[in-house]
């Protein structure tokens, strides 16, 4: 997940929605959001290499999601980031406790941001100074950047996301096609991350169109506030070609996953 925005209590009846974008090389492996196998209450993306997830949510309202950091040097690590948002999902432990362990364990990872949280309360581990801070209501915007970072691609999302509830255009569709922005920022506003600009131009859409490297998935989650949870994922091939769909529902009646 390479840009993600998270709207706190933003929209009547969906008190948390996240709408992302994950850019990764298209070689690398992976497997379209689904319920894991082994536990079926998660569901998200997986990392055929890494073996974790860019995205992913659980059925009690327990989700995570990650960026890398973009530093222009490079992120080789003994473990995969995405393995951070498996964990937390799948598993049981506190947030607070959880993000005293991660903390303790930058090392171990290349670069990143963290969103996670649950029904109560949603926090970010800011990777940039290894900070963590609670999410206030609002809309939030986190890419591959420290977490105040002000790129016209954050920026763009944010705006956008705000100019379409403002239209009472709150239906996944036009949610969804606020990630396929790739509107191109002018030179002198693009950041400096140690890329080269030629590289910089590439990363600077919402949604990058490659041949090797681009969005490789457009993702949508809303918590409702009856306990429900809708997640539709977009996937995309080389140059930014259609390539897959998927819909899901969890209804808090019963909590099982369902296609919709």
């Amino acid at each position: 997940m390479c840009i993600l925005l998270i709207a706190i209590e933003a929209l009547i009846e969906w008190p948390l929605v996240l709408l992302g974008n994950r850019d990764e090389f298209h070689a690398k492996p992976s497997d379209i959001a689904q319920p894991w196998r082994g536990a079926a209450d998660c569901l998200g993306g997986l990392d055929r290499i890494g073996a974790g997830s860019w995205l992913a949510q659980r059925n009690d309202g327990r989700f995570a999601a990650v960026t890398n950091l973009r530093t222009g040097l490079p992120a080789k690590a003994p473990r995969s980031r995405g393995q951070l948002v498996r964990e937390f999902v799948a598993g049981g432990e506190a947030p607070d406790a959880f993000a005293q362990r991660v903390i303790g364990q930058l090392d171990q990872y290349g670069p990143f941001n963290l969103v996670f949280g649950d029904r109560s309360a949603v926090w970010l581990i800011d990777g940039h100074d290894a900070r963590l801070q609670r999410l206030r209501a609002g809309v939030h915007v986190v890419s591959n950047g420290p977490a105040d970072s002000h790129w016209p691609k954050i920026e763009r999302l944010r705006e956008g996301f705000r100019r379409t509830v403002r239209a009472g255009q709150r239906d996944d569709a036009s949610l969804l096609a606020l990630l396929a922005d790739e509107s191109q920022p002018d030179d002198g506003e693009l950041p400096e991350t140690g890329v080269g600009q030629h590289l910089e131009r590439l990363l600077a859409p919402v949604f990058i169109r490659g041949e090797h490297y681009g969005t490789r998935a457009s993702t949508l989650v809303m918590q409702h506030d009856d306990g429900s949870v809708f997640f539709r994922e977009l996937s995309f091939a080389p140059c930014g070609l259609p390539a897959d769909e998927v819909c899901w529902e969890c209804l808090e009646i019963d909590g099982e996953w369902r296609l919709a």
